[in-house]
């Protein structure tokens, strides 16, 4: 089928280095069975993508990273019954796969979402792995449903995860108080704007900001800052009460948790791609259902930063961007469908 233009790398480099990501001309891969052939034109960079840049050896071949996407699908496998050449699409992928920045990308068909019809593939690009995340956070890790009630406070709010949290918890569990933390003015304007009940810094004292507006505690937290904060999160929740974390501490001693019987749970969104699930599929529905609330308008694109082209200066910028911690929302990257 020709040859394509993707990005990766082939050492570790830091993002400063032009080395770090650079151009490729590869070969346009063929789909299987259950693959949809999508012509890629808007990516967003991740923590995970900066993560393995900087640490994960590419093994010899140049590896392609991205785990966002939206574009069009150009072929099909002759298994697939869920999508047709020319539906536009969003989806985050596998970690297992070539990732999508590339002109084009193979993906499975349960892991992908028709892409909302009222948003650009700029802001489709934008939401699938935080979204999927977010999801799994709140309904499967935590079981959440639209009768709950209690206090969640959410870690790292004005992040793409946790934007989604907020958005998602605020439409579909009504009941739930949310407690963001922000450290900048603009960040606590963003999180309050999506559904935050209550700002903290976490920059200050956490414990006695958290239990100055939650008196009793939380019932729930999320994070992606868990290393060395564990008897912070044991001061703050309550008997009973859950965590979720989805980064990756070298080390993690959940001991202090046990004193308050405090559920400490995972989240990592490739574990259905990875493990290959039955229920796989449970992604492209979920990714289905967002789309319908973004046409409905109770959610928004959390796209923030835009950059074009879709090629490795853009690509490198974006990484550095997401290295310094302070975006709020999503880096997008795009190329012109």
């Amino acid at each position: 089928m020709g040859t394509m233009h993707a990005i990766g790398y082939t050492t570790n480099l830091p993002a400063t280095d032009r080395d770090a990501l650079v151009d490729l001309e590869l070969p346009v891969p063929s789909p299987a069975r259950h693959d949809l052939l999508v012509a890629v034109f808007a990516v967003s960079v991740n923590p995970a993508d900066v993560k393995l840049r900087a640490g994960s050896a590419p093994g010899g071949e140049a590896r392609i990273l991205g785990f966002d996407a939206a574009g069009v699908v150009r072929a099909v496998g002759d298994g697939v019954t869920l999508f047709a050449p020319g539906d536009e699409v969003y989806y985050a992928g596998s970690v297992d796969r070539p990732g999508s920045d590339a002109e084009f990308q193979l993906v499975d068909e349960r892991l992908v979402g028709r892409k909302p019809a009222t948003l650009s593939f700029e802001d489709a690009a934008a939401m699938p792995l935080t979204t999927i995340t977010a999801w799994e956070v709140l309904f499967e890790r935590l079981r959440l449903t639209d009768n709950s009630g209690g206090t969640m406070l959410v870690i790292g709010a004005s992040g793409g995860v946790g934007s989604m949290i907020l958005q998602l918890a605020k439409r579909l569990v009504p009941g739930l108080r949310l407690i963001a933390t922000a450290s900048r003015p603009e960040a606590e304007e963003w999180v309050r704007r999506l559904g935050a009940d209550a700002v903290v810094n976490h920059r200050g004292d956490l414990v006695a900001q958290v239990l100055e507006t939650a008196p009793h505690g939380v019932d729930y937290l999320f994070t992606s800052h868990s290393e060395g904060q564990i008897e912070t999160y044991a001061a703050i929740v309550k008997p009973f009460g859950h965590i979720v974390g989805i980064d990756d501490p070298e080390v993690l001693d959940v001991t202090p948790l046990k004193d308050k019987s405090i559920a400490w749970h995972w989240e990592f969104m490739f574990t259905r791609p990875v493990q290959q699930t039955p229920d796989m599929v449970d992604q492209h529905e979920l990714l289905d259902q967002v789309a319908f609330l973004v046409d409905a308008g109770r959610i928004v694109s959390t796209a923030t930063t835009r950059l074009s082209p879709l090629d490795a200066e853009r690509l490198r910028e974006a990484h550095r961007l997401v290295e310094s911690g302070s975006v709020i929302g999503k880096v997008v990257v795009s190329r012109q469908p």
